[in-house]
């Protein structure tokens, strides 16, 4: 068995990461520029190596195999080995270089290029991979160890992590432009049971503190409608179809492109209860070592936060 596994190529190896990570084989095809059979014959030739099926069908599609599921964590903790010694060997030679693997949930877009920006520029010996996507992908990301890093505001329970707040991240409602509540006094939130609310989609981490927060209060909105992205919210609620809960970081972005077409659609609106604040942090996983690019970007996170705490501004500063 050893002496068959020896003999799995980088290629069949890369082919079955992208494969499992993308549920797809045409989509890992795409992403690694070859052929759909190209992808079919590496993994046919990886699963005979391994001696055990590593795909099943589901539906229209293809899930991993439970010894798919151990050869994906073990091509991870591969790839992670890899990884490191590349950075020990940059350091040998008294440079920093390898590869940051970070993930970033939705509504961090707004401000993560801000950070990795001045940071690329100090280390231009490392090369970024980000990815954005909703709190559940970004945790499943950190299951599979497909980052070392990943900014978020809720960081899960369930996995052994170090947690490093560094900016706030405070959430406001926002409504329509010529909304009632727009210029008076804040209300109850108990006065806005009959307006229409929208939503992040399901696995937001916006959504699961909105909704924790109204149930505290007991209050039961009448949700009209879910949506994927924070643009989708604002332009939604700009439209007239109800309020929302959102990261006042995304305004300040929305507000600067709005002001200069002179018609922003939304507005803040005065609610008792909000802003609610919270924090974004960077997290990783304490059972495995960071590289060294992973470890330099938490050092420089901690700088930013110690110069000037809680600042958008500030890190909008740092990228011009």
């Amino acid at each position: 068995m050893n002496t068959r596994l020896l003999r799995a190529s980088p290629q069949q190896l890369r082919a079955f990461e992208v494969t499992a990570r993308l549920g797809s084989v045409t989509q890992a095809a795409r992403e690694i520029h070859v052929s759909q059979p190209t992808v079919s014959v590496h993994l046919r030739e990886l699963s005979a190596l391994v001696g055990e099926a590593l795909f099943e069908p589901i539906g229209r599609g293809i899930r991993l195999t439970p010894t798919g599921e151990a050869l994906q964590q073990t091509v991870a903790e591969v790839n992670a080995c890899w990884q490191r010694f590349e950075s020990r060997l940059a350091d040998m030679h008294g440079l920093l270089s390898g590869r940051l693997r970070i993930a970033a949930v939705t509504t961090a877009e707004y401000f993560v290029p801000d950070l990795l920006g001045p940071f690329a520029q100090l280390h231009p010996g490392v090369e970024i991979d980000l990815a954005v996507e909703n709190r559940d992908r970004v945790i499943a990301r950190l299951h599979d160890c497909a980052d070392e890093l990943a900014v978020m505001m809720l960081p899960p329970d369930d996995l052994p992590l170090q947690n490093l707040p560094f900016m706030d991240n405070p959430l406001v409602v926002i409504g329509p432009q010529q909304h009632a509540l727009a210029d008076g006094p804040p209300v109850p939130l108990r006065q806005l049971t009959h307006e229409r609310w929208l939503m992040r989609e399901p696995g937001s981490g916006t959504r699961l503190v909105t909704e924790r927060h109204f149930s505290a209060r007991g209050f039961s909105p009448r949700i009209a409608m879910s949506l994927g992205s924070n643009e989708a919210l604002k332009h939604a609620v700009g439209a007239g179809l109800g309020l929302a809960v959102i990261s006042a970081l995304s305004l300040r972005w929305g507000a600067q492109r709005a002001d200069a077409a002179d018609s922003c659609p939304w507005v803040r609106l005065p609610v008792e209860g909000f802003p609610i604040q919270r924090q974004w942090s960077v997290v990783w996983r304490t059972d495995r070592p960071l590289s060294a690019p992973a470890a330099r970007f938490v050092a420089y996170l901690q700088q930013v936060h110690n110069e000037n705490p809680a600042s958008a501004d500030w890190l909008a500063c740092q990228a011009r």
